[in-house]
C-alpha cells in the first residue's frame, strides 16, 4: 500500500503554499503547524514532509524550530527538507526531530558529498530531492535551473545505493492537474528497487489510487488538501494498518 504524506511548507513562521515553487504566487493558511501536524496523526498519517521554505532560499535551514515544536507535540516521523548542504545541517535536524532529511541543492553543487551520506547516515535516512522542469533539475528552492537530466542525476545516485527519491515535476506543483503519471511509471521501470515518492500535482483520491496500482512508494499531497479537494477521511483507506 502507497505512504501518505501530507507536506507543510514554512515561510516566515506560517503555512504556505507556492505555484510551481514562486515565492512571489503564494498562499498563506491560517491553521498553525503543530495543530496540523497534530490533525494529521490524529486521523492515522505517519510520517508528514515537512519544508522549509526560508531555508531552501537562504541555502541554510532556519525552521528548526518548528520541527522541534511539531516532533514535541506528535509522534510523527518527519522527512525535514530546505536548505540542507552540510552534515552540520544534517545533524542539527535529526537533534531537532527530523526521522529522516531530503536533500536536493547539494546533490547537484558537491554530488560525491551527498553520495557520502548514503552511506554514513544510510539509505533509509537520506532522500534525493529530484525536482524538475521539463525534464531538467532545478535547485534552490526551484529558483535556479540547471541542464542537468533528470534521470542520468538519478542513475549517478542510484548505482551508489539510493533508495529513496522524491521527484516532482514543477511544472505541476500547485495547479492541480494531476501528477505526470507518465514519469513516475519510467523512473520505477527504469531503476529497479527504487522508492519514488510522488510530488506535485496531486488533484484527488483517484490520483493517489493510480499512483498505488502503479507501484509508487508514497504520494507527498499537499494543496489538494488545504484547498478541500482531498479530506482526511477520504485518505482512511490507505491509511488501515495491514
Amino acid at each position: 500500500m502507497i505512504q501518505i504524506i501530507p507536506s507543510i511548507s514554512i515561510l516566515g513562521g506560517k503555512i504556505v503554499r507556492l505555484q510551481r515553487g514562486d515565492y512571489s504566487n503564494e498562499k498563506e493558511y491560517a491553521e498553525s503547524p503543530v495543530d496540523l501536524a497534530k490533525r494529521f496523526e490524529d486521523h492515522g498519517i505517519e510520517v508528514l514532509h515537512l519544508v522549509d521554505l526560508d531555508g531552501a532560499q537562504r541555502s541554510s535551514p532556519i525552521n528548526y524550530h518548528i520541527l522541534e515544536a511539531i516532533n514535541g507535540h506528535t509522534n510523527l516521523k518527519i522527512d525535514f527538507t530546505g536548505g540542507i548542504h552540510t552534515d552540520g545541517d544534517i545533524s542539527k535536524a535529526y537533534e531537532y526531530g527530523a526521522s529522516y532529511i531530503t536533500a536536493a541543492s547539494i546533490s547537484v553543487e558537491n554530488k560525491e558529498l551527498f553520495a557520502s551520506w548514503i552511506i554514513s547516515y544510510g539509505r533509509e535516512k537520506i532522500t534525493l530531492g529530484a525536482d524538475a522542469l521539463d525534464g531538467k533539475i532545478a535547485v534552490s528552492g526551484w529558483q535556479r535551473n540547471t541542464d542537468i537530466d533528470l534521470f542520468d542525476h538519478i542513475d549517478y545516485f542510484y548505482s551508489r545505493g539510493l533508495k529513496y527519491v522524491k521527484i516532482t515535476d514543477i511544472s505541476r506543483d500547485g495547479l492541480l492537474q494531476g501528477p505526470n503519471f507518465k514519469l513516475y511509471q519510467e523512473i520505477i521501470k527504469r531503476f529497479d528497487g527504487i522508492c519514488v515518492l510522488a510530488s506535485g500535482g496531486v488533484r484527488n483520491v483517484a490520483d493517489i489510487d493510480r499512483l498505488n496500482e502503479m507501484g509508487v512508494f508514497a504520494a507527498i499531497f499537499g494543496k489538494a488538501f488545504y484547498e478541500d479537494h482531498i479530506t482526511l477521511k477520504d485518505l482512511e483507506h490507505f491509511l488501515v494498518k495491514q
